[in-house]
C-alpha cells in the first residue's frame, strides 16, 4: 500500500515527506519471509546462460555503434566460464552463440538454466527452433520462475564480475575486437580461485565434463534461415539490412543463411551470394560483381535483337510426311 494511502488511511496531517521516510524504514519489518534454500550442483548436471549488456558501444561499422548482449553460460560445479558477444537476443542469435560455446567446451550439460528470456520462450512455452535444439544435444532447456535470483545466482555474478574486472579501462573497435580480448581474458578468470568451492574453475572442469553429454555427431540448425522470392533489384531483406543476389536468380526463390558472422544466399543448391554479417541496422551492402552483372543483363536486355530471316517451307514436305493422297491417287 503506498505511503500516501496510509497517511489517508490514519488521518496524517503533518509532514508527508516525514511520514514517507518512516514507513520506508518499518516496512521490511511487515514483508512476508522469503527462505532461499542452499543449493548443491552435481558435475555435469547443468549450466546457467544468461545475456550480459555491457555499456560500452562497441563500433560496427559504417560510423555506427550499438550496445551489444554478451551470452553468458556458466557450469554450475566447477564455475567454468563462457562467453561471446552476439549480433541480437533473437532466438537464431542465442542457439547459435550457446552452440559455439558448447563446441568449444566439447561437452553438453544435462541441463541449460534460462530466466524468462523472450529468444528461448517465456513460461516453458519455447520460442520455435529452440525445442529442436534441445532435442539434437539430448539435453533440457529449463527456464527458471520469476523472482527467483537464487536458481541463477552463479551466472549472475559471473556478469558482475566481467562488469567490475573484464570491461573497465578497455577500449573495443568492433565485435570480433571485443570477443577477442575476451577469449583472451577468461582463461584468466577461470584460473582464478573460487571460495564457495575451494577450487578454481580450471581444475574441476574435466570432471564437470566427464559427467556431461558427449556432442551430438550432428549439427543442430541455428541462426535463420528464409526462402523469398527475389525481386528486381536483386537484394534480400535480413535482420534489418539488405545484402545483394546475382541478378541471374530474379524472379525466382532463393534460400538464405544467417549464422553469427555470415549471411549466405544459394539458389537450388548453388551459392549466388556471400557476404560478412553486418552487426548493424539500416545498411546496404552490395557485392560490385552483382553490380556489374546486372548492368550486363539490363544492357542485353535493352539491346533489341535483329530479326532473322523467314524461311517458307514447301508444302508437299507435311503432305509427304502425314501421307497425303495426291490427285494422282498416289501416296507422297
Amino acid at each position: 500500500m503506498p505511503a500516501t494511502v496510509l497517511a489517508e488511511r490514519v488521518g496524517w496531517s503533518g509532514s508527508p515527506a516525514w511520514f514517507r521516510e518512516n514507513v520506508a524504514r518499518i516496512r521490511p519489518e511487515y514483508a512476508p519471509a522469503d527462505p532461499a534454500d542452499r543449493i548443491t550442483y552435481d558435475p555435469g548436471d547443468q549450466a546457467q546462460c544468461d545475456l550480459w549488456f555491457p555499456e560500452a558501444r562497441i563500433p560496427v561499422g559504417a560510423g555506427k555503434t550499438r550496445v551489444l548482449p554478451v551470452l553468458v553460460m556458466v557450469s554450475s560445479h566447477s564455475r567454468f566460464s563462457m562467453a561471446r558477444m552476439i549480433p541480437s537476443r533473437m532466438t537464431g542469435d542465442l542457439l547459435a552463440g550457446m552452440w559455439e560455446l558448447l563446441g568449444g567446451l566439447g561437452a553438453v550439460p544435462r541441463r541449460l538454466i534460462w530466466d524468462n528470456e523472450t529468444g528461448i520462450g517465456r513460461r516453458n512455452s519455447y520460442a520455435a527452433g529452440v525445442a529442436a535444439f534441445a532435442g539434437v544435444l539430448a539435453t533440457r532447456v529449463v527456464q527458471v520462475k520469476p523472482y527467483d535470483p537464487e536458481s541463477k545466482g552463479v551466472v549472475e555474478r559471473a556478469n558482475q564480475f566481467l562488469e567490475t574486472s573484464f570491461l573497465p579501462g578497455r577500449v573495443f573497435t568492433s565485435p570480433e575486437d571485443f570477443n577477442t580480448q575476451l577469449a583472451m581474458w577468461l582463461p584468466k578468470a577461470n584460473a582464478r580461485f573460487v571460495r564457495r568451492t575451494g577450487a578454481r574453475p580450471a581444475e574441476l572442469i574435466n570432471a564437470d565434463k566427464k559427467a556431461m553429454l558427449a556432442l551430438p555427431p550432428v549439427p543442430p540448425v541455428t541462426g535463420f534461415t528464409a526462402r523469398v522470392r527475389l525481386p528486381r533489384d536483386y537484394y534480400v531483406r535480413m535482420g534489418s539490412n539488405d545484402y545483394s543476389v546475382h541478378p541471374q536468380a530474379i524472379g525466382r526463390f532463393v534460400d538464405v543463411t544467417v549464422d553469427l558472422e555470415t549471411v549466405t544466399i544459394s539458389l537450388d543448391g548453388r551459392t549466388v551470394g556471400t557476404h560478412t554479417r553486418y552487426w548493424g541496422k539500416g545498411i546496404t551492402i552490395t557485392d560490385p560483381d552483382h553490380v556489374d552483372a546486372a548492368k550486363a543483363l539490363r544492357k542485353a536486355f535493352q539491346t533489341p535483337q535483329p530479326a532473322g530471316e523467314t524461311v517458307l517451307r514447301d508444302l508437299a514436305d507435311y503432305d509427304r510426311a502425314f501421307g497425303v493422297v495426291l490427285d494422282d491417287g498416289q501416296v507422297a
